[in-house]
């Protein structure tokens, strides 16, 4: 099961290995879904459920209760989780971050996935983690070695030192940092009509453009383009149905120079 707008990678993932994907539609602007909408595509076959907060595309933090609600139908239909939290040091406006494995009964069922690309901004490093329990990380173990070389080791120590030397006040300005770069470039969208779903966490926002002339989201990523030299994702790569077409995805990980470049060029509309 992926939430929609869903991370096209993890869709890629299940598909690599054949797995059939159902999708648990989520509504805009704050991405929300109900009980119903969970169990309506929960079938017999079902063994797991995919969980990205904070989110990619759509910048969401599940709250303590949908993740209780999510906890509570995995225990019941004996379902795995997959999380990844990878941008959970990218959270706005006081959230602090919840896992999964952290509930009641969840930690041995959860296969929590994390990184240090988006904290540490060394995305071309490729280092990250998982954790399960032992009986899940042999079998990790196992197909990792099987399916890709390690990381060099001495990327791995020098973001060994990173997490013992940061202090606390490093994680603490980076949510501060971003939630400006957020607040800037969401008040730019909303003042040209592109009205954003703005992000609770992680450092992308999906933005309506159907003010924008095309049929689809390709087309208006390209006017977009076109007209001002700000690129964004069409909504497509994260929707399996026509509804994608009405968003794009942009990033605001850039400089503040460049984010303001990019508001001043967006405000062109």
């Amino acid at each position: 099961m992926l939430f929609e707008p869903y991370y096209g990678y993890h869709l890629c993932a299940l598909l690599a290995v054949e797995a059939v994907p159902r999708y648990v539609r989520m509504q805009a602007p704050d991405w929300t879904f109900t009980r119903a909408d969970l169990e309506r595509v929960i079938t017999p076959r079902t063994k797991a459920i995919v969980v990205n907060t904070p989110g990619n595309p759509s910048g969401k933090v599940f709250t303590r209760a949908e993740l209780e609600l999510i906890a509570e139908v995995a225990r019941r239909h004996d379902l795995f989780i997959f999380t990844d939290e990878i941008y959970e040091y990218f959270l706005y406006d006081g959230r602090s971050h919840m896992s999964l494995a952290a509930f009641p009964g969840m930690a041995e069922r959860t296969i929590t996935i994390g990184g240090y690309s988006k904290t540490f901004s060394i995305t071309g490093w490729r280092i990250g983690y998982s954790v399960a329990a032992p009986k899940w990380a042999q079998l990790i173990g196992a197909m990792n070695d099987l399916l890709y070389v390690c990381a060099p080791a001495p990327l791995q120590y020098g973001v060994a030192v990173a997490i013992q030397e940061l202090p606390a006040s490093f994680y603490s300005g980076l949510a501060k940092e971003y939630q400006g770069k957020r607040d800037r470039f969401c008040a730019t969208l909303s003042k040209v009509g592109l009205t954003p779903a703005v992000p609770q966490g992680s450092y992308y926002v999906l933005a309506d453009v159907l003010r924008l002339p095309g049929n689809k989201g390709k087309d208006r990523a390209m006017y977009l383009l076109d007209k001002t030299g700000v690129a964004g994702v069409p909504g497509e790569a994260f929707f399996t149905g026509p509804e994608g077409a009405q968003f794009i995805r942009f990033c605001y990980a850039k400089t503040d120079a460049d984010l303001d470049e990019a508001c001043r060029r967006l405000e062109r509309l």
